[in-house]
């Protein structure tokens, strides 16, 4: 059977690997809302780019 020593071993082992799989998941959660931001402004500024008209294309006569 296991040894007091040989199971306080394997419980710190297992905690810090719960440690780790906590850091993963939560590593995942911020990168999948910081790509979500990005394309949502991504989006959001293609949006104004198609809405608003540029300055250069209002002028398209040359000046006299």
């Amino acid at each position: 059977m296991f040894s007091n020593f040989r199971l306080l071993i394997a419980t710190l082992f297992l905690a810090h690997l719960t440690g780790c799989a906590v850091f993963a998941v939560a590593d995942a959660a911020v990168t999948a809302v910081a790509t979500t931001a990005k394309v949502t402004v991504k989006a959001a500024g293609a949006i104004a780019d198609a809405v608003i008209p540029d300055s250069k294309e209002r002028n398209t006569e040359p000046d006299k």
